[in-house]
């Protein structure tokens, strides 16, 4: 697990923490209070009063597109991508509530990987609440919104939202989707920004793995089409192509 992850999760926790306290000793009011005072309210971090507002299934892209693409085999992630891109492994970039943007620099995908079940088994207690797998747990998460929050477990998606999402420009302008491709389930954020293009991808497969890309275009080549050709062609090698070189 990358130090980035472990920040993330110590965040987490300590916020689960915080929110124990005000739970014993308040209602939903002040639980949402809770969540824009640690935070921000939904001017400073638009997302977490956001939700997918269109589900897509099998959206239509090009198949020529991925012709011009390159494919990238890693331990636990196989792939084509749009060339003029560096590809990091392992690590999503993540800005926690800092009102200042990101440095617009190289173009960057950023792809991370977690076996089947890894956030059930992270936040265990999620299970009594009837979330079981990790696409659940993923749902929820996106799905979340502060004015919907009545109690701990919604209190505690809106968390997982704010802390896992990573940087997209402007957030006013964001766009989420819920899309169904082949034996893939999908959450897509993404903004076109005046500067830059960002886009978010969750991606869990029939057989709960899980995937995430996150695409910084500081060049503003990229469609939503092209990043749809992207997500059909993620999987798990089918043979481990190896020891990587970094």
């Amino acid at each position: 697990m990358s130090p980035i992850v472990r920040k993330r999760i110590l965040i987490s926790i300590l916020l689960v923490l915080g929110m124990l306290f005000v739970i014993k000793f308040s209602g939903p009011k002040l639980l949402q209070l809770y969540i824009r005072s640690g935070m921000g309210d939904c001017k400073e971090l638009p997302i977490i009063c956001m939700a997918p507002a269109l589900e897509m299934d099998n959206p239509y892209f090009p198949k020529d597109k991925l012709e011009d693409f390159t494919s990238f085999k890693f331990k636990n992630i196989e792939l084509s991508l749009p060339k003029g891109f560096l590809v990091v492994r392992g690590f999503i970039k993540k800005h926690f509530y800092k009102k200042k943007k990101v440095p617009e620099g190289e173009q960057t995908i950023y792809l991370l990987y977690q076996k089947p079940d890894f956030f059930i088994e992270l936040f265990p207690f999620v299970k009594k609440q009837g979330v079981l797998n990790d696409h659940e747990f993923v749902r929820r998460t996106m799905s979340a919104r502060t004015q919907e929050i009545n109690d701990l477990t919604d209190t505690f998606f809106v968390v997982m939202k704010g802390v896992f999402t990573p940087y997209l420009g402007d957030e006013r302008d964001l766009v989420m989707l819920k899309i169904r491709m082949g034996n893939k389930r999908c959450f897509l954020n993404y903004n076109l920004g005046p500067q830059a293009n960002y886009y978010d991808c969750t991606i869990i497969d029939d057989n709960k793995d899980f995937f995430k890309i996150y695409i910084k275009d500081t060049k503003k080549i990229l469609s939503l089409e092209d990043v749809l050709a992207v997500i059909s062609t993620v999987r798990k090698p089918l043979i481990n192509p190896g020891p990587e070189i970094t």
